[in-house]
């Protein structure tokens, strides 16, 4: 187990939550883990965080302890009142200048509220959108923060090392302010399921003109050498492939876990 003071504090042990801090720790951050069920943090570092630069947390109050200052926490646990329960319980133990960020699916308007709020006692938020799903967090999402600005320089270098590349370059730059970066996330989001939308729709048209399976998805491995090339272009390809003797129920099935995955 790492020893010391930790870099960055996560509150949140679903899927999401343990990856990140796995990501994390591989880059060389010391990160402290907490969840609301104490015995989940014990089982994590006995298995999947066992000999890796992370520190557990028995409360609230032993995580903000073992953070270096500024501290940095980061939720990952469900949108709404799960978020604010936790910042109501961080407040009483955290100083000015110490950095509360939110990278779980909210809604913008309440990441502007909390910007806010916090801004009047001195702690400075952030509203991460976080896009990439399991695998994502585990080896590089991209990440859209925004809020308090001065958070950012004090941020930066954690996110922008555990995120995915592009050309070499980092897929999470600072966003804007209040709620930004969870306004961008859902415009991300728009898009996307518009995306999947199409996908359905074509897949749909494919099946009533009589094309089977094996023709759709040399199409969708067709399309995606070209302009078309994408992640959802290519796991449709790969959905198309799959032989099983119903293959229209397959397809949903398989349809849905990958969605887990984005």
């Amino acid at each position: 187990m790492a020893q010391g003071k930790g870099d960055i504090g996560l509150i949140g042990l679903a899927v999401m939550g343990q990856n990140l801090i796995l990501n994390m720790a591989d880059h060389g951050f010391t990160v402290v883990a907490f969840n609301r069920s104490v015995e989940k943090v014990h089982a994590f570092l006995a298995n999947e965080a066992k000999g890796k630069s992370i520190l557990g947390a028995e409360s609230i109050q032993d995580l903000v302890s073992k953070l270096k200052s500024p501290r940095r926490i980061m939720l990952l646990v469900k949108a709404g009142a799960a978020v604010d329960s936790f910042i109501q319980q961080l407040v009483p133990h955290l100083e000015k200048g110490d950095i509360i960020i939110d990278g779980g699916n909210s809604e913008y308007t309440d990441s502007e509220r909390r910007c806010k709020d916090l801004q009047v006692k001195g702690i400075r938020f952030v509203g991460a959108g976080v896009s990439g799903g399991e695998d994502g967090a585990r080896y590089g999402p991209s990440l859209m923060p925004g809020g308090n600005k001065e958070a950012w320089p004090y941020i930066k270098d954690i996110f922008q090392s555990i995120a995915a590349k592009s050309d070499g370059q980092p897929c999470c730059d600072w966003v804007g302010n209040e709620g930004a970066g969870h306004f961008v996330k859902m415009v991300h989001n728009g898009i996307e399921y518009g995306d999947m939308q199409l996908i359905g729709e074509v897949y749909h048209l494919m099946l009533a003109i009589g094309i089977n399976q094996e023709q759709m998805a040399n199409t969708f491995e067709e399309w995606n050498k070209g302009e078309l090339d994408s992640f959802l272009i290519d796991i449709t390809k790969d959905i198309l492939k799959f032989k099983d003797s119903d293959a229209l129920n397959c397809y949903y099935y398989i349809s849905l876990k990958d969605l887990n995955k984005i």
